[in-house]
């Protein structure tokens, strides 16, 4: 309600612009590193840092750019993320009812479990030390992050609305009656 619209889309804008430009980025420099071995990417999708791992010779130039993209595209927009529930916090606590509290507590909380999720597991994966080797850990992580926390919102707004907790409970009535 506060933000007009042309806010609205040139934020949008720009947030689909950096990160397209990232992209495309850092195809252009995977797509000139040499690489020497296997050619098979050891890793659920195929990620920047999975292709990376399969070049050699001197990559500083692309790990450098991945780690000032990382640097500006994860904790910045996780910062101004924090502040804006910090302001709804803030909002939430000045709601006179209690229940009313209660309930934007548990939609807030919800939202920023799965904003700490997504943005945790990005985290750990691009800003940790590189090393060559494919671990299972960074594969549990890219699965997390690309698959789960898309799939939670659809079921956490789901689970808030009174039909689907009633089916939810059948369902699971059903199962235990018959386990």
């Amino acid at each position: 309600m506060l933000m007009s619209h042309r806010l609205c889309v040139l934020l949008v804008g720009a947030a689909w612009v950096l990160c397209l430009l990232k992209s495309v980025t850092e195809t252009v420099i995977a797509m000139r590193l040499p690489f020497c071995g296997h050619h098979v990417v050891s890793h659920f999708t195929c990620e920047i840092l999975a292709v990376l791992k399969l070049a050699c010779g001197n990559m500083s130039v692309s790990e450098d750019f991945l780690l000032a993209g990382s640097i500006l595209l994860l904790p910045v927009p996780l910062a101004f993320i924090c502040l804006s529930y910090l302001l709804i916090l803030a909002t939430i606590l000045r709601v006179p009812s209690a229940a009313g509290r209660c309930k934007a507590f548990s939609t807030c909380s919800a939202h920023l479990t799965v904003v700490l999720l997504f943005y945790g597991t990005i985290i750990f994966m691009y800003m940790k030390p590189k090393s060559k080797e494919a671990h299972i850990s960074d594969e549990v992580f890219t699965v997390l992050y690309a698959m789960v926390t898309p799939m939670l919102n659809p079921i956490i707004y789901s689970l808030r609305n009174k039909e689907m907790k009633e089916a939810a409970k059948k369902v699971w009535g059903r199962r235990r009656a018959s386990g």
